[in-house]
């Protein structure tokens, strides 16, 4: 991948197929992801993961696990059940933070495709170089298109359907490459994660 190059939709360097709907528990229960932006982050804006599973416990989702201080949970429900725990999760940060921040979901299935759809050489520097910004919603294409490849160079984007993926050789601090820039350039907030997070959670949800 050229230098920089943002925005493409050619095809992922791994295997972009979705992996099977993970089932776990009573019918129709599939296991989820959800991810919580903004949260705990440099002692701000501080929300209790205890917090986050009580919400989606009071919604009917079961066997809560969730992953770190930053808002990750892995847990089984029906989807509907899943959406209102989403809701449920982003309406108790904005009480207790006074804003809301983006709260989104993604299937088990999901998950492994988008690690599987790395765009970029699997190295040795993987792990320490690459982030995922998920979205609600797939941005239009002439608003990828208007994002900067050149921006933060050496750094490296492409999104992928709800998906950003970022190269950040220098490391995240001091790339341009932002939320703030991204939501203002898409028009939909993301939420990202490193890639050794993103492998555990996969790792949680496949259990």
């Amino acid at each position: 991948m050229a230098g920089g190059r943002c925005g493409s939709e050619r095809p992922a360097g791994g295997s972009a197929r979705r992996g099977p709907a993970r089932r776990n528990g009573a019918e129709g229960r599939r296991v989820h992801v959800l991810f919580a932006g903004s949260i705990n982050v440099g002692g701000r804006n501080r929300f209790p993961m205890a917090e986050l599973s009580a919400a989606l416990r009071a919604s009917g989702c079961a066997g809560v696990r969730t992953w770190g201080q930053s808002g990750n949970a892995v847990f089984r429900a029906v989807p509907a059940a899943a959406r209102e725990g989403a809701d449920r999760v982003a309406a108790a940060i904005e009480r207790r933070i006074g804003r809301r921040v983006p709260v989104v979901l993604r299937t088990a299935g999901d998950l492994a495709a988008t690690v599987a759809g790395n765009p970029f050489p699997d190295d040795e520097g993987l792990a320490q170089s690459l982030h995922v910004g998920f979205m609600a919603v797939r941005p239009p294409a002439d608003r990828i298109a208007a994002l900067d490849p050149g921006r933060s160079r050496p750094d490296e984007c492409a999104v992928r359907g709800r998906e950003i993926y970022l190269r950040l050789p220098r490391g995240a601090a001091r790339s341009k490459f932002t939320k703030a820039y991204f939501e203002s350039v898409l028009g939909t907030a993301p939420t990202f994660r490193n890639w050794r997070t993103l492998r555990k959670l996969l790792e949680t949800a496949d259990r």
